[in-house]
């Protein structure tokens, strides 16, 4: 998952607990939402739900390719990461 998709895993539980706890990832930053001037219009910021999930958010500078990999979850932090994330 690149970019805001990676939202998508505040819905995700594995034996009760969020599936991104502990666990290393990326997606967008709220650096690049800023960037783009979109805080105040998305639901959520997607860097700060995953680590309100105990996730340990990794990121690079706005909008450099970044992708982690945490054992099958693979993340990356923006567009420019898709090719690379998948």
């Amino acid at each position: 998952m690149a970019c805001q998709s990676s939202g998508v895993l505040r819905h995700v539980k594995y034996k009760g607990e969020p599936l991104v706890k502990g666990k290393q990832v990326t997606g967008f930053t709220n650096g690049e939402e800023e960037e783009v001037q979109l805080t105040k219009v998305v639901a959520f910021l997607a860097e700060d739900e995953l680590l309100r999930l105990g996730a340990i958010f990794e990121k690079k500078k706005n909008w450099e390719p970044f992708t982690i990999a945490d054992g099958r979850l693979i993340t990356g932090q923006n567009p420019a990461s898709s090719t690379l994330t998948a």
